[in-house]
């Protein structure tokens, strides 16, 4: 079934980029925020966004205003119940991503369909918490939203298939290549990604190498175009703990516990680069 109208969950770094995507792709999109503050700083966001894709000649200003005219924000869920696709983009937070589909289970009708942005949380525990779980799907986009391609689509025990080509063709739709993945915590990319990540902060912590060799390792010695220290730091070393502790709380295997650098790293405040200072340190 072709999707027209979308609503996004959250219009922060994920939730902007998904809107941005969709409206790119002429899809009716509605954006929710917690507040009108955030709402604004997110719109403004996009508009940012595009305004750098005109500038480097992939755009006109014409096409950028008509994109824009798609996306309408709101910070009332019930400007939602008229989706035929709803994604969830909030924080990564269970109890909060539960209580969003409670609401939603209510405010939307039967043929919606559920998904959540989640990197790391089971779809099962968002599903179970509603009457439609076979209508429930996990599409992990990836980040910059705009510029990755790649879509994880996740099912449950519970989910229908005819759900999960929903989201398979939904995704073609708005320009991303999908693969299917079933509901294990990580998915595909973070259940190979973390390990690898967080193997090579050991690497440091232990002095085996500077960081800069220990990247120059990985991108010269394996074509890797970003080495594993600086991929860290630009997705958030607090996101990377956090989804290290997720993944070893799932499968009690010692190669997704966090180092205990990376802990002290976040307990500091040294995130990467939204922070100005990770594993590097970034001009702010």
């Amino acid at each position: 079934m072709e999707r027209k109208k979308v609503g996004i969950a959250g219009c922060g770094l994920m939730g902007g980029g998904i809107a941005q995507v969709c409206a790119r792709a002429g899809l009716d999109v509605v954006v929710l925020e917690a507040d009108e503050g955030l709402l604004k700083r997110g719109l403004d966001n996009i508009a940012k966004d595009l305004e750098k894709v005109v500038a480097r000649g992939k755009m006109t200003a014409e096409e950028k205003d008509e994109v824009l005219g798609r996306i309408r924000g709101t910070v009332n869920l019930r400007d939602f119940s008229d989706r035929d696709v709803v994604i969830e983009a909030i924080i990564e937070n269970l109890e909060k991503k539960q209580n969003l589909f409670r609401e939603l289970d209510i405010i939307c009708p039967p043929q919606t369909l559920f998904c959540s942005n989640t990197s790391s949380i089971p779809i099962i525990e968002m599903a179970s918490v509603t009457k439609r779980p076979g209508r429930c799907i996990g599409l992990h986009f990836f980040n910059p939203v705009p510029v990755m391609k790649l879509i994880e689509v996740i099912g449950t025990i519970l989910t229908d298939d005819s759900a999960v080509q929903e989201g398979v063709e939904f995704s073609k739709a708005i320009g991303k290549t999908p693969i299917v993945t079933k509901d294990r915590a990580g998915f595909v990319v973070n259940l190979l990604l973390i390990p690898f990540i967080v193997d090579a902060i050991r690497a440091l912590e232990l002095g085996l190498a500077s960081a800069e060799d220990i990247d120059t390792g990985m991108t010269l010695g394996c074509s890797h175009p970003m080495g594993p220290l600086a991929l860290a730091d630009f997705i958030g070393l607090d996101t990377v703990y956090y989804i290290s502790n997720i993944l070893y709380d799932e499968f009690k295997d010692p190669k997704y516990a966090a180092p205990l650098l990376l802990k002290q790293m976040v307990k500091a405040g040294y995130l990467g680069r939204k922070s100005g200072r990770g594993i590097y340190l970034y001009n702010t």
